[in-house]
């Protein structure tokens, strides 16, 4: 027997609504697929911004920055973003060892291989900081005087 479901109700036609959450997670999930962005009006993600600014500068700034530079770039700041909330979960724990096992927690060791993840992106990306490229004194006066000698004839 197929029943049939309502559109946007998540109901059953003719019966009672759905009291799990498929219908809303699947919501959810579908909305943050959408998102690809963190929001920069949080704390969070002012925080994630400055440092994904400070990792492009690092690296001579964002023109100077490939485009799989930069894919490695975001997919480091979202790997930050999950460490720092194991990290922030793995401090307000009362003791990080399992009593019954006696060995510390699987999210210390899960923590472990996000450290490991990023430090290997931020080797791939390169340890040493980039100077950004300047032009010379000779190009920037050539530069200088290419635009004054063309606003001169403008205003004739």
């Amino acid at each position: 027997m197929v029943r049939m479901m309502a559109a946007k109700s998540g109901r059953e036609v003719g019966g009672r609504p759905t009291t799990h959450g498929r219908y809303s997670l699947m919501r959810g999930l579908s909305r943050a697929s959408r998102r690809t962005t963190l929001d920069r009006r949080t704390s969070i993600g002012k925080a994630l911004a400055a440092w994904r600014g400070e990792l492009l500068a690092d690296l001579g700034g964002i023109e100077n920055v490939s485009t799989q530079e930069l894919a490695l770039v975001e997919e480091a700041v979202k790997t930050k973003l999950i460490l720092d909330s194991v990290d922030a979960w793995l401090l307000q724990q009362p003791t990080l060892i399992a009593k019954r096992t006696r060995s510390v927690l699987p999210a210390v060791r899960d923590r472990q291989a996000l450290v490991s993840t990023l430090r290997g992106l931020l080797s791939d990306l390169g340890l040493r900081r980039r100077a950004k490229t300047e032009p010379t004194l000779s190009e920037y006066l050539n530069a200088r005087s290419a635009t004054a000698g063309g606003q001169a004839g403008v205003g004739k």
